[in-house]
């Protein structure tokens, strides 16, 4: 079976493909790899067993990441929770990751890696062991009340109240006030846990690249900025991308009464189910609060496919350093802690 690769933004028919595929979600669309490609230079790529000259049947998309600190590799999609390959079949999706190992190979890649939501579609031979994260999805057909009716009392429905006794406001839209204080908000939060914040160019080229279909909802009080998030709509799925707080308004309820007032907009315009986003797979803080919105829980798989020699090299080098952490014995070396690289 024969794989083709072709650029999505300069072939029409991966729009049309993804926009009628009903497992795609925004970070398959040409918007979402416009704006990478315009931000970092991303070049997208998809591979596909269907023929240049035929409408598409199936197609993985990958951006090449290129970095002189993290080497070179591929990764569906950069900075998107997860990228489900939209190959029906398993002869045609084996296939098309043998074309994908081999650009690895002959490109010398780091690897390439696949962020799936069916575990099926991430299996596949010559894969490293998967990475596994949780997330998140709200079903929104049931009535409005229904849905405020199994947010958790406490943890949910009472912040709720408690925000609007204090007057929060909420704000909705994609105008530049509202990107600069979701800018704000995002900067404060990303470097209180370590990690570099995004690029504001990214942000703009989003809102650019989406259009009406990017919302930046903020909550205020006395023109003061208290949360914010941004979400993505592609069809009838809106995805919950990013969210920032002031930790020193915690106990003001102003994300609970956030996401409350983004699930009504959402009801209001026909939006069938809210993705929440990735958390850690482990049960974390933030995974308990998206639990208590009532929303349903769900295992996001991480696999990856590094060349040959690469492996050989990391299998080595893990064998040393087991081999340093028995010679110290009981004692435990503890390296100086390092915050993160922003994820991609």
């Amino acid at each position: 079976m024969l794989v083709h690769m072709f650029n999505p933004l300069e072939d029409s028919r991966w729009a049309s493909f993804v926009q009628a595929h009903l497992e795609s979600s925004a970070f398959h669309t040409p918007a979402y790899l416009d704006a990478l490609h315009r931000t970092y230079g991303y070049q997208p790529i998809v591979y596909t067993t269907s023929r240049p000259d035929e409408p598409l049947a199936n197609g993985i998309v990958l951006c090449r990441v290129t970095s002189w600190l993290t080497g070179s590799r591929l990764v569906s999609v950069p900075f998107a929770d997860h990228c489900e390959p939209l190959v029906r079949t398993g002869r045609a999706r084996a296939a098309i990751v043998a074309s994908i190992q081999k650009t690895v190979h002959d490109d010398r890649l780091k690897h390439a890696q696949i962020r799936a939501i069916r575990p099926d579609s991430a299996a596949a031979s010559g894969s490293s062991t998967p990475r596994l994260f949780a997330s998140h999805t709200l079903d929104l057909t049931p009535p409005i009340e229904q849905l405020y009716g199994a947010f958790h009392g406490p943890a949910i429905q009472r912040p709720i109240r408690c925000a609007e006794r204090e007057g929060v406001a909420h704000e909705s839209g994609r105008s530049e006030s509202l990107l600069n204080q979701f800018y704000a908000l995002l900067t404060a939060t990303r470097r209180r846990q370590g990690l570099p914040p995004q690029r504001m160019s990214w942000f703009l080229n989003l809102a650019e690249c989406f259009g009406d279909r990017l919302t930046v909802h903020v909550a205020s009080c006395a023109g003061q900025p208290l949360a914010a998030i941004l979400t993505l709509r592609h069809r009838n799925l809106l995805i919950c991308k990013y969210g920032a707080l002031d930790e020193r308004f915690h106990r003001v309820g102003a994300m609970p009464l956030l996401l409350w007032k983004a699930i009504a907009d959402a009801k209001k315009s026909g939006i069938e189910m809210f993705d929440l986003g990735r958390t850690d797979a482990g049960g974390s803080g933030l995974a308990a609060f998206q639990g208590r919105l009532g929303a349903t829980r769900s295992t996001l798989t991480y696999v990856r496919w590094a060349e040959a020699s690469r492996r050989i090299a990391r299998t080595q080098h893990l064998r040393g350093a087991r081999g340093v952490g028995h010679e110290f014995g009981s004692a435990r070396f503890r390296p100086r802690h390092i915050p993160p690289l922003a994820p991609v």
